[in-house]
Order: C-alpha cells, then sequence, then structure tokens
C-alpha cells in the first residue's frame, strides 16, 4: 500500500497530461485508419498489443519505467472498476476511448487473452485516474463512490471526459 501512494505521488509530480502532440495522430484525418508495424496494430496513433492475459504485459512496456509497468499491471488486474471510470485527457474524441480501461486495455476477450494499448504510457491524467480508482477501490469505496470522486476531481480543468456509464 505505501509503494502504491508513493507511485501515485511521484506520478503526479512527474507526469503531465497528455499531450496533443503524442495523443493525436499527426494527421487527425487517419484516426481511424489501421496500419502494422513490428506486429503491432495502431489505432489512432496507439500501438496495440495482444497478451495471453492480464498477468504478462506487453513488450512496449520494456522500455518504459517501472512506474508505468506498475500502472499496467495494476489496470489488468482492475479492468471491472476502470470499465466504468471516465478519462478526462481529451481520449474519448482522439481515440475512440470509452472509459479510462482503454487507456490501458483496448479489449479482454472471453478466452482470457488482453489487447494492451500504449496510450497510458504518455499520459499522466489517465495514470493518476487509474491510480487513484484502483487505491480507492482498495479502500472500500463503491464504484458509485469511486466514480462521484473521479467526475468531481476532473470536472474543471479537463478535458471533456470519455462517454462512460455511470455503475449500478
Amino acid at each position: 500500500m505505501k509503494k502504491l501512494v508513493s507511485i501515485f505521488t511521484l506520478l503526479l509530480l512527474v507526469l503531465s497530461a497528455c499531450g496533443t502532440d503524442k495523443a493525436i495522430k499527426e494527421n487527425p484525418n487517419d484516426s481511424q485508419d489501421e496500419a502494422s508495424h513490428d506486429g503491432h496494430a495502431h489505432v489512432s496513433g496507439d500501438i496495440q498489443e495482444e497478451t495471453a492475459g492480464a498477468d504478462v504485459l506487453p513488450s512496449f512496456l520494456d522500455s518504459q519505467t517501472e512506474n508505468i509497468r506498475l500502472v499496467y499491471q495494476i489496470a489488468g488486474q482492475s479492468t471491472d472498476i476502470l470499465e466504468w471510470m471516465p478519462c478526462y485527457c481529451g481520449c474519448g474524441e482522439s481515440a475512440g476511448h470509452k472509459s479510462n480501461l482503454n487507456c490501458f486495455i483496448q479489449e479482454k476477450r472471453k478466452d482470457g487473452t488482453i489487447v494492451w494499448d500504449d496510450h497510458g504510457t504518455r499520459c499522466g491524467v489517465c495514470l493518476e485516474i487509474a491510480l487513484q480508482s484502483a487505491k480507492m477501490h482498495k479502500d472500500g469505496m463503491s464504484l458509485k463512490e469511486i466514480r462521484q470522486t473521479i467526475d468531481e476531481t476532473y470536472k474543471n480543468g479537463y478535458a471533456k471526459p470519455t462517454p462512460t456509464e455511470m455503475p449500478a
């Protein structure tokens, strides 16, 4: 728990919000195009990679810091939380994300395979929301309470939220 709090504090100090130069493709008209490079699919400029499950992190994290890899690990273990949390970095409009989960995981398939997304590797807002949500859940807050806290925290000074359904 102390490690999670210290990582969260570090991320708050070091990372900034998504930069439009990194979050959006060079040509915004190509946002729906898919291309392949080194076996990874690119959608809206994001790298996507499939692994056998949430316990197998994607290779695009190999060059990332331990803190970012840890957030991805937490996201992989928190899909049932993050699917209900909106992201406020603008990725709903720029990348078609539906929730904070999509900043890390594009798809969780029935067979357990995961299609990871690298968007979260370069977006402080995405990382913060995922960590805050997981911590609040661990502290015993309900999904609805977590969602209300996230919405209240990010309603001013951030981009339009993703179109995320409200938990029951």
